[in-house]
């Protein structure tokens, strides 16, 4: 049957009518969504979509922050030599260094012996002046700034958090919290520990993500446990941590750093440390951009007692309580204000760690420090990379 003349503006205008109906439900949905992250005080959903396709190590571009300015007065790593072993360890075989290196995603690999810059290493497309994440390397760094606080007498390990910041105070257990348990990871605060990206609404994802870190925390005062009963990696305790001591110092953690650590070390470049919004609060417990030669940096003042040259940065007594494992294991492994103590080995090593492969290893007794930035899985194969440290370091 022959279709009619007339039928066929018919349908050009139902199919008109059809995407404009169609083009007008898109528009209702992508103004849907702009509104529910105002509302839910996250970025804007361009920035969300380039959050999951841009690698950890540089997501930091995508947030607002503030500059931790580089030293007036800058301190290049002396250059040594001191070749790597040949093979390392990796998951019960031996492997090369460039092999170990590749099969863990890493974009910087820096090894200093004795002060000296041995080994440095970068991947395509990386150099040694670019940023890149600390991820929660950022959280061992706050507890440098701590140790400096307490020192001082600002701060207290016995201070109960809302004593500080009296905003949070709940008339319960949750005020009981104290300095101490934010430090070693015993307060029980109820944020999951979770970084699934498809799950962006939820525990640290969401604080990762939020506009408003002083309404988050407000908003998430519930406890898992009895503070101090137990330990459990939770991130919120070192937001809460740097909150607390900006509030004490009355500075932002970005100025503290720059002024206490950052400048005194002769940081050779700019870091930025990534806010919650536009001239807001720093993300204590992750997220300071950096490069790996000033990372190095961090692991020598550990190394050499807190000192940089007759100077003294952070005070030994702070260097000892890093050293020394809190009571409640968290995880599998011991932890200590803020920083890491891994399984195995002498016991006398320690690490700061960042969730996709950041490491800033120092090992006292061969005089090793080592950084390694990476775009590796969500705390993946974290054990078998300090077995790799360890034979570095004492090879």
């Amino acid at each position: 049957m022959t279709e009619q003349p007339t039928q066929r503006p018919r349908r050009r205008h139902y199919a008109l009518r059809a995407v404009v109906a169609l083009g007008a439900v898109i528009v209702v949905l992508i103004g849907a969504a702009f509104a529910a992250t105002t509302v839910l005080h996250i970025p804007s959903p361009p920035t969300l979509l380039r959050l999951m396709t841009t690698p950890p190590s540089i997501q930091g571009e995508l947030f607002t922050s503030r500059t931790v300015a580089a030293s007036p007065t800058p301190r290049p790593l002396p250059v040594g030599t001191e070749p790597l072993p040949d093979t390392v360890p990796w998951r019960g075989s031996r492997v090369s260094v460039a092999q170990f290196l590749d099969t863990t995603h890493t974009n910087s690999f820096l090894v200093l012996r004795g002060g000296a810059l041995t080994h440095e290493w970068y991947r395509d497309g990386v150099e040694a002046t670019s940023r890149q994440s600390s991820w929660s390397v950022a959280k061992s760094v706050v507890s440098l700034l701590t140790g400096r606080a307490v020192d001082a007498g600002k701060l207290r390990e016995d201070d109960r958090l809302v004593e500080i910041l009296p905003e949070l105070t709940t008339g319960g257990e949750y005020d009981t919290v104290t300095i101490r348990d934010l430090l070693d990871m015993t307060s029980g605060v109820d944020v999951s520990e979770n970084y699934n990206k498809y799950m962006p609404l939820t525990g640290t994802a969401r604080m990762y993500l939020t506009e408003d870190l002083a309404g988050f925390v407000h908003a998430h005062r519930g406890l898992r446990f009895i503070p101090g009963s137990e330990g459990e990696y939770r991130s919120v305790d070192t937001q809460l941590l740097g909150m607390a001591l900006a509030k004490v110092e009355g500075l932002p953690l970005s100025e503290l750093l720059q002024r206490d650590i950052w400048g005194p070390i002769g940081a050779q470049d700019d870091a930025l440390w990534n806010l919650d919004r536009a001239g807001g609060q720093e993300k204590a417990f992750c997220c300071l951009d950096a490069t790996a030669r000033d990372f190095a940096k961090i692991g020598r003042l550990v190394l050499d007692g807190g000192r940089v040259g007759d100077a003294q940065i952070v005070p030994p007594a702070w260097l000892e309580r890093i050293r020394i494992p809190a009571p409640h294991q968290v995880g599998d492994w011991r932890y200590g204000a803020q920083w890491w103590h891994p399984t195995g080995g002498s016991g006398q090593d320690i690490s700061a760690v960042g969730v996709y492969g950041q490491y800033i290893y120092v090992d006292p007794p061969s005089g090793t420090v080592i950084v390694k930035l990476s775009d590796h899985g969500t705390t993946q194969d974290e054990q078998e990379t300090v077995d790799v440290f360890r034979a570095i370091a004492r090879r």
